[in-house]
């Protein structure tokens, strides 16, 4: 089995190298590539250390699998060049998530749409994977009618240096400014860049990313996104409203019966998730279920997962492994 990971040097792609090597993932022969700046760089995988090297030499080595995680950019100047060699691309990006052609996979959710003509799979956002895994088994029981989102997102989720500026204004330091305001001790409404109708990028990522993996366009969806002093995970407020009545007992039942998907839903015990214990874990953590007392059939419930492992790492993971288990790639 030959992996070539692209951007094997970055923060989710050293969370993928932890998760290839805790899901004791098949690999033989290992490509870390990055920018010229880094080719030559160590890295420790297994009981090996690679040299990592350029973009074009992981794809002279024609991997089986190459999972990319070095931004769009990259992704569409490289991806279909990988997948013109036969590799199957798994893209971290945003490149190809909206491509009708492209896949757009949680495994939880859609694993179906894998094939043998789909050279180039998109791995969703990281704050769509973790609810579409909890929407899943309502959409399939209910039908959602509309869907009202505020995410609450990691620091972790713009990368390392955002992560540094938040631990600078911390200790006092004189931070690097990534965000346009202090993190620290604060929260602002504004993740990606603002559009010509008042959402941001990641906010609409949220609309379109979860119509396509549902396979529902009739879905209505309205998303605040917000940056948080965090750094263990996203959380989101979805408010559901759904076409047939439900029991909460159903709801419960559903969530505690869907793979991947853990409900902590105790508040007499102060139980409910939160990204302090969602950290370093591959789950999505779901409680404060409630039936909205404002409308009929509609649900409030909050949910949490760690956005460099189930919202980026783990499920890229996940797609490979599936393509293994669909004998879509044969080492």
């Amino acid at each position: 089995m030959k992996l070539a990971l692209v951007g094997a040097t970055g923060l989710v792609g050293q969370v993928m190298i932890q998760v290839l090597l805790e899901q004791n993932f098949p690999v033989t022969d290992f490509y870390p590539a990055a920018s010229e700046r880094s080719v030559g760089k160590l890295i420790r995988f297994g009981d090996k250390t690679w040299k990592v090297c350029s973009i074009q030499d992981a794809l002279d080595a024609r991997p089986h699998i190459a999972i990319f995680s070095a931004g769009a950019s990259v992704s569409r100047s490289w991806a279909e060049k990988f997948a013109d060699a036969g590799t199957f691309v798994i893209d971290n990006s945003s490149a190809w998530r909206m491509d009708n052609q492209v896949p757009l996979v949680v495994p939880e959710v859609n694993p179906h749409t894998l094939s043998s003509d789909t050279k180039i799979i998109a791995n969703p956002n990281c704050s769509t994977i973790q609810m579409v895994v909890a929407l899943h088994p309502l959409h399939k029981a209910y039908g959602i009618k509309r869907l009202v989102i505020s995410t609450y997102q990691s620091v972790t989720g713009t990368g390392v240096e955002a992560v540094k500026q938040l631990e600078d204004e911390r200790s006092g330091r004189n931070p690097k400014m990534v965000y346009p305001w202090p993190i620290d001790l604060n929260c602002f409404p504004h993740g990606g860049d603002f559009m010509e109708n008042g959402y941001t990028a990641e906010e609409m990522k949220l609309v379109n990313e979860t119509r396509k993996i549902l396979e529902d366009n009739s879905i209505e969806i309205t998303a605040t996104v917000v940056r948080i002093p965090v750094k263990g995970g996203h959380s989101e407020a979805v408010n559901v409203e759904m076409k047939k009545p439900f029991e909460m007992n159903e709801i419960k039942n559903l969530f505690m019966n869907t793979p991947g998907l853990i409900l902590q839903d105790n508040v007499s015990e102060n139980i409910y998730p939160m990204p302090l214990f969602a950290e370093g874990k591959d789950e999505v953590f779901v409680g404060r279920l409630r039936k909205d007392i404002s409308r009929d059939n509609a649900l409030d419930m909050w949910i949490v997962a760690d956005n460099l492992r189930k919202g980026a790492a783990t499920n890229a993971i996940q797609i490979a492994q599936l393509l293994l288990d669909k004998k879509l790639v044969t080492p």
